[in-house]
């Protein structure tokens, strides 16, 4: 008698790419093998284009490096970030999934307090695919959670809640924390493992780390540029801040939701905190201006895209921001530029197209 097949199919496996930047061989892959190998990976080379990438076997992905940026967005590709991680959104771009998975290189699998590996995909899918509740705070947090649900109090009119967005994970070890924390608590370990999942209320800011980070592309994919960072720029490790304040001011305005919390994964390696702060010393000054700039935007009822959003937030950052740094009127012409970009990109043409460039290799 033939016995049933055990095989399950990984969820979501042909609507959501994996994003990595990378400017080194990612043996860290392996470690992720069982739960990465199904799905699709983009790979972004940052740095030297004459470099080899070694990518372990069997795993299905294109590579992009410097030269692809160029050859596929032309004079556009100056939005496009240089040695900086934030290259990574051009994944986001050429990606033709519903779902993007973003990790860094130095990540590894966690483990949750019963010592069980953390499939951290898996999480944010959930997490992506059940609303959030921006409007209204459940003291039980996320209640479409197994075991939890609504508590009394809540208002039954606001329980469907909104389409989720953005899923932001966590991270165990080595805490993402600022150059002036770092230096000041050089041996700090993240030991706390919160088993919670939260919707962030509509109208709060908070600073995304783009180091395990999950969103629906269709949703909010036009608002996840993380800026102009890197090389030639006067600021650096500000680029996934940059995108969340974008994208939380978007999606408040657009009613959908973001989600903090769970999946853990595991931070390997503390980057040096003398070369962070060279980086980010502009960025600490700047955000006491720009947190208040974006707490305080209001975006026309007349925009109801993503991209309307964001263009009229172009012009704000130029008006508002530009005062204070030529960097700000670069970036706001840069977030432009992006958006033409992605929508050459994304046309109804385009998304039908195999990808333009990289290296394929299943």
């Amino acid at each position: 008698m033939a016995q049933p097949s055990s095989h399950v199919t990984p969820p979501l496996k042909d609507e959501l790419d994996i994003v990595i930047p990378t400017i080194r061989n990612l043996d860290f892959l392996e470690k992720w093998r069982p739960f990465f190998q199904p799905y699709h990976l983009i790979i972004v080379q940052d740095g030297d284009p004459s470099k080899n990438i070694l990518v372990p076997d069997g795993f299905d992905y294109e590579l992009y490096n410097r030269n692809d940026v160029n050859r596929v967005l032309g004079p556009k590709a100056n939005c496009i970030s240089f040695k900086d991680s934030a290259c990574r959104c051009f994944g986001f771009l050429v990606s033709k999934k519903k779902y993007i998975f973003t990790i860094d290189d130095d990540c590894f699998v966690a483990r949750d307090p019963s010592g069980k590996e953390i499939n951290a995909l898996a999480q944010h899918i959930q997490n992506l695919l059940t609303p959030s509740t921006p409007f209204f705070f459940n003291t039980l947090y996320d209640p479409f959670r197994e075991g939890v649900d609504f508590v009394r109090g809540y208002p039954f009119s606001l329980r469907g809640g909104v389409p989720t967005a953005i899923s932001h994970g966590l991270w165990l070890n080595i805490p993402d924390y600022d150059a002036p924390t770092q230096l000041v608590k050089p041996l700090e370990r993240n030991t706390r493992y919160v088993d919670a999942v939260l919707t962030i209320p509509k109208g709060t800011l908070f600073p995304m780390c783009g180091m395990n980070l999950a969103f629906d592309r269709e949703l909010i994919g036009p608002a996840m540029y993380f800026g102009l960072m890197g090389e030639g720029q006067p600021i650096g490790r500000y680029d996934d801040m940059w995108a969340g304040w974008c994208a939380k001011v978007i999606c408040d305005h657009l009613s959908l939701g973001v989600k903090t919390g769970l999946p853990y994964i595991w931070h390997s390696k503390a980057s040096n905190p003398f070369v962070n702060l060279k980086k980010e010393y502009k960025g600490i000054y700047w955000q006491e201006d720009i947190i208040p700039f974006f707490q305080s935007v209001v975006l026309p009822k007349e925009c109801t895209t993503v991209q309307q959003c964001y263009l009229e937030l172009s012009k704000l950052v130029k008006e508002k921001l530009g005062p204070i740094d030529p960097y700000f009127q670069k970036l706001g012409d840069a977030m432009v530029t992006w958006i033409q970009a992605w929508d050459e990109q994304n046309s109804p043409a385009q998304k039908a197209e195999a990808p333009v460039a990289g290296v394929k290799k299943n």
